[in-house]
């Protein structure tokens, strides 16, 4: 049971950074209908920037910082790269960001190596937020911090294990559920939000009342952009900061997105949740998809069984597939996704 609950949290953590990074993915599409293909590259660069600043000025500083330059760089892309292209509709949106991509792979394996780097969280984030301790006499307690030792050894009579969750997960889910907030307020509770949403329906109008349509737009992309490195700077901490891991969630993003709704930043929510709990609890599970199969529905599936090779998979093993199964029956049943309000 402790297992099965430490998964859960596990997956609503990883969903909850899959949610600030779809979320600076969401709010750049549904106000400008660009689908950035190198928001994932935004993120690799916040993890080494915000990795370059903590061993000059600290971590909490840098973690500040460091989405504060991602936000600078996206803007000046926008400014000078992008809104160039934008009058020639997607395809060269889509190829001038995929281009980009490319271009800060290069750059951050030049200034930092093809190999990882030692992004340490700060003292306040290491060790275990709390400790799940299962006994066979007393059932399940929970311990703030690290259990100690003799907590977690066996006797004779009872049997104990631990199961501990990192701090660094718990300062995750903290940020994006605060980031959350801080979106939903901004956009529907604040003038800046009204002018944006002016600037996305009526830009006509919204120029004609004295604001300056092209900065909103560059503003926005920034802060897309920002978000996304912040997401790099946690994920940096909690994972491990490689030039690869913009790879790493590159598509999972897209997937997120898709599954919740294109344009939806509710539905990038309930999709990056699913996705993570899609990614996680099927570890939890010791089984193949026969056995699955047959305890669910009784189906006698067996050896003679036509596709028996591909049903002893294991859960664990399809666990990361099981987020693009998702993506196809959403883009089969419903393609606006789940809280979207635009097809495809």
């Amino acid at each position: 049971m402790d297992q099965l609950i430490i998964h859960l949290l596990n997956g609503f953590s990883s969903g909850l950074l899959l949610f600030l990074l779809s979320s600076g993915l969401t709010l750049i599409f549904s106000m400008m209908g660009v689908l950035n293909f190198a928001h994932a590259s935004f993120y690799m660069v916040g993890a080494y920037i915000g990795y370059a600043l903590t061993g000059v000025v600290g971590f909490w500083p840098a973690l500040v910082l460091a989405p504060l330059a991602v936000g600078v760089l996206g803007a000046l892309f926008e400014r000078g790269a992008l809104r160039r292209v934008h009058q020639f509709g997607h395809v060269p949106e889509l190829l001038i960001t995929f281009g980009l991509s490319y271009v800060l792979l290069e750059v951050v394996q030049l200034l930092w190596g093809r190999t990882s780097v030692p992004f340490s969280p700060p003292t306040q984030l290491q060790g275990s937020a709390f400790t799940l301790v299962q006994s066979s006499v007393e059932g399940m307690r929970l311990v703030w911090g690290q259990a100690p030792a003799e907590l977690c050894q066996n006797t004779a009579s009872v049997l104990l294990s631990c199961s501990r969750f990192p701090m660094t997960r718990v300062f995750m889910m903290g940020v994006a559920l605060l980031m959350l907030v801080a979106l939903w307020a901004l956009l529907t509770r604040t003038r800046i939000g009204l002018v944006i949403q002016a600037a996305l329906t009526h830009p006509e109008m919204a120029e004609a009342l004295g604001h300056n349509v092209p900065r909103v737009l560059m503003l926005v992309f920034g802060s897309g952009c920002a978000l996304a490195g912040l997401a790099g700077v946690i994920g940096g901490i909690t994972f491990i900061t490689e030039p690869s891991m913009a790879a790493v969630v590159g598509s999972i993003i897209f997937v997120v997105v898709v599954v919740g709704g294109i344009g939806s930043l509710a539905g990038a929510f309930v999709g990056s949740i699913l996705v993570g709990l899609l990614q996680t609890l099927p570890l939890t599970v010791d089984g193949s998809l026969a056995t699955l199969l047959n305890q669910l529905f009784g189906a006698g599936i067996g050896p003679s069984t036509p596709g028996w090779p591909l049903l002893r998979i294991t859960l664990a093993q399809a666990a990361p597939v099981l987020p693009y199964l998702l993506l196809v029956l959403i883009l089969v049943f419903r393609p606006k996704g789940l809280l979207g309000t635009r097809e495809g």
